[in-house]
């Protein structure tokens, strides 16, 4: 069976004059054997309400849109099967597929942006 290897970037963009946000990726690698469910873990750190987006870009091609949180129902479903859940509490919005596929392999970012300031990202990237 194949599997797939994530490793991990965290970025973290600070606009002059205003409070720093922060996205991580606690992991540096994940393998996932195919067809097993896949977690990709995003954690944010902001001072108002996040808006949260992932998005991943595909070997040779542009970035792609998956899914985005403003607000609503915690449960956000996406494109390709993906679906991610905001949880407040635990500052997290990890994004999920109940069954991974080779191609999936790609470089998954997770961004937040707080309604009151600029914003942030990072970085996952499946191999």
């Amino acid at each position: 069976m194949a599997s797939a290897r994530i490793s991990t970037l965290a970025m973290l963009f600070t606009l002059s004059g205003l409070r720093a946000q922060l996205v991580t990726q606690p992991e540096d690698q994940v393998t996932v054997a195919e067809g097993n469910p896949l977690t990709v873990k995003c954690t944010y750190s902001v001072s108002g309400n996040p808006y949260l987006f992932w998005c991943v870009q595909c070997p040779n091609q542009g970035l792609q849109f998956l899914l985005k949180y403003i607000t609503g129902d915690n449960l956000v479903k996406g494109s390709y099967g993906f679906e991610a859940e905001f949880n407040k509490s635990q500052t997290s919005f990890h994004l999920k597929k109940p069954s991974a596929l080779v191609s999936d392999s790609a470089l998954y970012f997770c961004a937040v942006r707080d309604t009151l300031i600029g914003a942030a990202g990072g970085a996952e990237h499946k191999l």
